[in-house]
């Protein structure tokens, strides 16, 4: 098996802020507005991942290597215009803090739709007003004066693992992202799927249970219903309200956060909390048969898993789904599939923007 490219080294050693995002969760910062380009003539490229909660911008230079980063709140109220405009004021952080260069091209992950012919993104449903297609591309190349290429979140953040993370062994991966709420790409022979609808990889709309718990979409029995933190953050308050006991919130106050977090997540484990252990039970036992079923279907080489809070609970939340995954596999055990966490972290999706950028630029 061939090595990983040795920049993905560089990517999961630059420093990582804590998972919680300092500040109000309105997104509300300075704003800075984006630096002139550089005049030096060393290509910079910049990678934006777009999340229900948080934005993460990374700088890189023509290697991909990081060179700065920057994180903001995602803004609760205002819907895309103040997203973009958060988006401008990370941007501005990140590239005053980067070393000289010219910064030629820009790619950004974002969870919905996108239009790939004019960057348009339709409605994001985990993402507070974004309720109609907005014209993200466009909107961005005026404020930041450079080519931004838009691809839909997890979709970027694999094609930054193939390039530089934990994928890049492999040929034939999927994808397995949870956060907000479960999202899913697919690799095969190299390439990203879409799929005829550009729909290709939502697993978190495949069937868990059938006739099972609502999801955001409408259905019944969705693996995001189940392992989507939307979801968990809903049955987390239907118990407490029957009288069940947690942490939870009073971590989540503590935080100044107004949705629950995977940091929150993961401190109430730590904790020993009996709700959040059983929120990440179910999450577990709903993921091992429906990603099972995939791989049996695509025969993939590996399967990896991120995101929030698969990032934020890491290997241990990786083997748990893969020894889930056991009863339902075709070929299980010693021919069982690989199953990985994502080997460039909280930058799997930033660093998918970046390649996406590199990819895209000019000349």
């Amino acid at each position: 098996m061939p090595a990983p490219d040795a920049r993905s080294s560089d990517a999961r050693t630059a420093g990582r802020p804590p998972d919680d995002v300092p500040g109000s969760s309105s997104g509300s910062r300075t704003m800075h507005g984006v630096p002139p380009r550089r005049s030096s003539t060393t290509p910079t490229y910049l990678g934006i991942d777009l999340g229900a909660t948080k934005i993460e911008v990374v700088v890189t230079g023509a290697d991909l290597t990081p060179l700065s980063r920057a994180r903001a709140a995602t803004p609760a109220r205002g819907g895309p215009p103040a997203v973009v405009t958060a988006i401008e004021a990370a941007v501005a952080e990140a590239l005053a803090t980067a070393p000289h260069g010219r910064l030629v091209a820009a790619g950004i992950g974002v969870p919905g739709h996108v239009d790939r012919a004019t960057g348009a993104v339709a409605r994001s449903p985990n993402i507070r007003g974004w309720t109609a297609s907005y014209p993200l591309q466009a909107e961005l190349e005026t404020r930041l004066g450079v080519p931004v290429a838009v691809d839909n979140d997890v979709r970027t953040a694999l094609l930054g693992e193939h390039r530089l993370g934990a994928a890049a062994p492999y040929h034939d991966v999927l994808a397995v992202w949870f956060g907000t709420g479960v999202g899913g790409a697919l690799l095969l022979d190299g390439m990203i799927r879409r799929g005829r609808l550009d729909a290709c990889g939502e697993i978190g709309h495949a069937c868990a249970t059938p006739g099972g718990r609502r999801c955001a979409c409408g259905r019944r029995g969705c693996l995001e219903a189940y392992a989507g933190r939307s979801s968990m953050e809903r049955r987390a308050r239907e118990r407490v309200d029957k009288g069940d006991k947690t942490t939870l919130f009073t971590l989540m106050r503590k935080a100044a956060r107004t949705r629950l977090t995977s940091g929150v997540i993961a401190r109430a484990l730590d904790q020993g909390d009996l709700l959040a252990n059983e929120l990440i039970n179910d999450a577990v036992r709903a993921a091992g048969p429906v990603i099972a079923s995939a791989v049996n279907i695509l025969d993939v080489d590996a399967v990896v898993i991120g995101g929030g809070l698969g990032t934020r609970l890491g290997q241990p939340f990786s083997r748990r789904i893969h020894r889930a995954m056991q009863p339902h596999l075709l070929h299980d055990g010693r021919a069982s599939v690989t199953v990985l966490s994502a080997g460039l972290g909280d930058l799997s999706g930033a660093l998918g923007g970046v390649v996406l950028a590199s990819e895209r630029a000019p000349g």
